[in-house]
């Protein structure tokens, strides 16, 4: 009786296994291995039975989107997803003993997991990490992450709104050496960057290239450690670039040409180029805020802006220095005509002068008793009557030419207003047009060639 009730509950398993209905549970996984969150040997030191062993730990990185690229801080914003996996050399079990159960998930402060960073990480991910890990029944210790990183990356700048930007994530152990972690990366670079396109979801203003995965041993504090490195390429949009800043910045050099056509009097050509050079420096100040200032080599779309002001510089100071020559001549002119209005006043004053003269020798001549000591009554009567109508027609001559002075007078008057009304071109006047036109020529000349060069220097390959 007591042997059939020993061998009965045998019985009943041996049948139950036979048919499959045995059920097993996690739970029975993690009691065969010991695990729980009271016992901290698993979590305090590399899960290997000789020390001298290293772990290590295959490493992969995703890129998932780019929320954003600062230029002015310098300093590139990735989400990235981070898997890792190493060897466990205490865990491990048979699935067929566990009804086939081969991987479990325990929270991931059970075990010790590899102490990673990221050098180039500025701000630590708000976002809470991955609770949990999986153990797979060969002891191999998998875990994920999901980061939003902002890590530093060093801008060149030198061709933007055309430039092409390679920010690295520098992954490492905090403490541990190559002797006791090494890094190495699950996948090649054309790889990585097949999947990263497949995940990616954002670029934000950027068009992801590739990324490239490269190991290397470094010494930072003494030892050497391994450090697997991702540089992600990426590709400004430049069409936004194009249109609110470069293409308004020729539109302003075009009008500055245009200008040419206004007329030198009067203060519209100046007003209207001051403008046009103010608005150019307002455009300065907008890329000011958007490059960085501690970029090596000056910016091409600065030189492309500083080429701009200056063009437009010289082309104001060549419109104030034809507006200087403008007045000297038109001075000039007016003391010409004052000087000739003096002399036409003195020269009418001098004839009526004359014409005073004149009568008070016909006075004289009627008031004197005698001539060269002859008495009068030995003068003939015709002598007499003769110089009376001699003298009697020079008073009329005097007469018609004193009206004809009067008349000269007041076209003299009249003309001297006329030229004010309508000045001739004077000597600078005629030397502007002339300096105009070359002027305009060099313009031009430099102009394209200035904006011939920033096209080929922005188009050229990069170094």
């Amino acid at each position: 009786m007591l042997l059939r009730d020993i061998l009965l509950p045998l019985f009943i398993i041996v049948v139950d296994v036979d048919s499959s209905e045995v059920v097993c549970s996690y739970r029975d996984v993690l009691n065969y291995l010991n695990l729980s969150k009271g016992n901290e040997l698993f979590s305090l030191t590399r899960p290997v039975k000789d020390f001298k062993k290293p772990t290590k730990v295959d490493l992969e990185v995703l890129l998932y989107a780019i929320l954003d690229v600062r230029e002015i801080d310098q300093t590139f914003v990735p989400y990235v997803w981070i898997l890792m996996k190493w060897q466990n050399d205490y865990i491990s079990w048979d699935p067929r003993n566990f009804c086939g159960i081969e991987s479990v998930t325990v929270p991931t402060d059970i075990l010790w997991k590899p102490d990673l960073t990221i050098e180039e990480m500025t701000e630590k991910d708000k976002a809470p990490p991955s609770p949990y890990l999986t153990i797979r029944s060969n002891g191999r210790v998998q875990i994920q992450n999901d980061q939003v990183m902002v890590s530093t990356c060093m801008m060149q700048v030198y061709k933007f709104p055309f430039d092409v930007q390679n920010c690295n994530l520098s992954i490492k152990s905090v403490v541990h050496s190559v002797k006791e972690i090494q890094l190495l990366h699950s996948y090649n670079s054309s790889v990585t960057t097949d999947w990263s396109r497949q995940l990616m979801r954002t670029q934000y203003e950027w068009l992801f290239i590739n990324m490239t995965v490269t190991n290397e041993t470094v010494t930072p504090f003494g030892y050497k450690q391994d450090t697997v490195i991702y540089t992600i390429s990426m590709k400004r949009r430049s069409i936004l670039y194009i249109v609110n800043f470069l293409l308004p910045l020729l539109f302003f050099l075009c009008l500055d040409l245009f200008s040419f056509l206004i007329s030198d009097r009067g203060g519209e050509k100046l007003s209207f180029k001051v403008t046009v050079l103010l608005a150019v420096t307002v455009m300065q100040l907008i890329l000011n805020d958007i490059l960085p200032s501690s970029s090596d080599r000056i910016p091409l779309i600065a030189v492309y802006c500083i080429g701009i002001f200056a063009l437009m510089f010289l082309s104001l100071l060549e419109t104030i220095l034809m507006m200087y020559l403008m007045e000297i001549d038109a001075e000039s002119q007016d003391s010409q005509m004052d000087r000739g209005q003096h002399l036409g006043e003195d020269c009418v004053e001098n004839r009526d002068t004359n014409y005073q003269s004149c009568e008070e020798e016909e006075k004289k001549w009627i008031r004197c008793p005698c001539t060269c000591g002859v008495s009068a009554d030995k003068i003939q009567p015709e002598s007499v009557q003769g110089r009376r109508s001699r003298l009697t027609g020079e008073l009329q001559e005097s007469e018609k030419l004193s009206d004809e002075l009067k008349d000269l007078r007041r076209m003299l008057s009249l003309l001297v207003n006329n030229i004010r009304e309508e000045r001739k071109p004077g000597f600078w006047s005629r030397k502007i047009k002339v300096i105009n036109k070359t002027y305009f020529i060099l313009y031009v000349i430099a102009s394209s060639l200035f904006l011939s060069f920033m096209f080929s220097t922005w188009t050229a390959a990069d170094e």
